[in-house]
């Protein structure tokens, strides 16, 4: 995709919300809570504390042990009868031990809890994210848009709603077809936010888009279904992996066409979604991802150019850097098995060098050249960029690729 800029009405509305707020330093806070919101984790499990514990535990008894031995045979201190191993001065080792253990733990353990989204934080959230996360959401509808051009969806789930980015993404490319948006967010002042977003900033307005219902829990009745469920940057804010792994298979029952599942392009972000994409593939074609299991793990994801903005004094374009999985009920399509673009694309004196993710589970750099490779599969791959996929049948090596696409020999 080419720049992303936000709807005019949405802009227009952004700032008619902003620029009447009273909040002191927005743009300072804004920039404070997008790199609380990029560094974010997911919270550590109850097993993973108590595994940690009990390894600084053993590390402290072991060097007080050590300690205790030392100054026993050294003979400058003296020992109790009742514990030989332990000179005086360290009889209450076990409180001392337990103190240190806890403050370690807290040092070594990520500190997770809840974001909770009054009115004032709900306005600095729209200043931080809005341009971005639409962004995103775009960039990955775009994906679905270009490969299955004739879904026309009625219905849209978005768990996760937030200031209502995705139900403006997908009135931009569905809006003749579309009839519901339900939008949940457990936030009631987001909700608002979200509503005043498509009133143009005023209450007594009609809404720019029609047929957008807000809630604060999930549908209750499983035989409720909808075309397209999307869930972006709200997985990593359940606290816990169980509560991920059931929001995701319930959001895959209410799915009847896409689920697409968004987070931020970090390793975390990367990780929280392989742990749902692994929750629903599970068969044996659902190869692990690549960047994941190598000895350094890093995280798989795309940049989208956008327009911030005007509000904020640093107008210049920005890259809004995500993380995404589609997923599709039904068979695969015949491209589903062309490797993906990965990494950024080298273009240099009559060859291109391509990192790709292939279908056989591997990630391969291929340097393709119009000598050896075709003419057309070389202008394909010098006009491609990170994200774009290549039309490969398999990749064995740079001098044996193997071509399929329409059009190309």
């Amino acid at each position: 995709m080419n720049m992303v800029c936000l709807p005019p009405p949405l802009e227009d509305a952004a700032k008619v919300l902003l620029n009447k707020c009273s909040i002191k330093q927005l743009e300072e806070r804004s920039k404070f809570l997008c790199n609380f919101l990029w560094s974010r984790k997911c919270p550590v499990e109850d097993w993973v504390i108590q595994q940690k514990a009990q390894e600084l535990e053993r590390k402290a008894k072991e060097r007080l042990q050590n300690r205790a031995k030392s100054t026993d045979l050294s003979g400058k201190e003296n020992v109790d009868k009742d514990q030989p191993n332990l000179p005086l001065d360290e009889l209450h080792f076990e409180e001392k031990m337990r103190k240190k253990v806890l403050t370690d733990l807290k040092k070594a353990i990520y500190h997770w809890k809840p974001v909770r989204y009054n009115e004032e934080l709900s306005l600095i959230y729209a200043a931080a994210r809005l341009d971005g996360g639409y962004a995103a959401v775009s960039r990955a509808l775009h994906e679905i848009k270009k490969r299955v051009p004739d879904f026309a969806p009625q219905t849209l789930l978005d768990f996760g709603s937030g200031t209502g980015t995705v139900a403006w993404a997908v009135n931009s490319k569905w809006g003749s077809t579309m009839k519901e948006y339900v939008c949940v967010d457990s936030s009631a002042a987001m909700n608002k936010l979200s509503d005043l977003l498509l009133r143009g900033g005023c209450e007594s307005q009609e809404p720019h888009i029609k047929g957008v219902y807000f809630r604060q829990f999930l549908p209750v009745s499983p035989k409720v279904q909808f075309d397209l469920v999307v869930s972006a940057f709200s997985l990593i804010e359940l606290p816990s992996a169980s509560d991920r792994i059931s929001t995701i298979q319930t959001l895959w029952r209410k799915t009847q066409s896409f689920l697409v599942l968004i987070e931020n392009g970090t390793k975390e972000g990367h990780q929280v979604l392989m742990e749902a994409r692994n929750t629903i593939l599970k068969c044996p074609h659902a190869l692990s991802c690549p960047k994941l299991v190598g000895k350094v793990a890093v995280p798989c994801n795309f940049a989208q150019s956008y327009r911030p903005l005007s509000i904020n004094s640093n107008s210049e374009n920005k890259l809004e850097k995500f993380s995404f999985v589609i997923l599709q009920r039904g068979p695969a399509d015949n491209t589903s098995h062309w490797p993906r673009i990965v990494q950024p694309v080298l273009r240099r004196a009559r060859h291109v060098h391509c990192h790709l993710c292939c279908s056989n589970g591997e990630k391969q750099h291929v340097v393709i050249t119009a000598k050896k490779h075709g003419r057309d599969l070389y202008r394909c791959a010098r006009s491609s960029d990170l994200g774009d996929r290549l039309p490969m049948a398999a990749v064995k090596s740079n001098s044996d690729i193997e071509v399929s696409a329409p059009g190309i020999p």
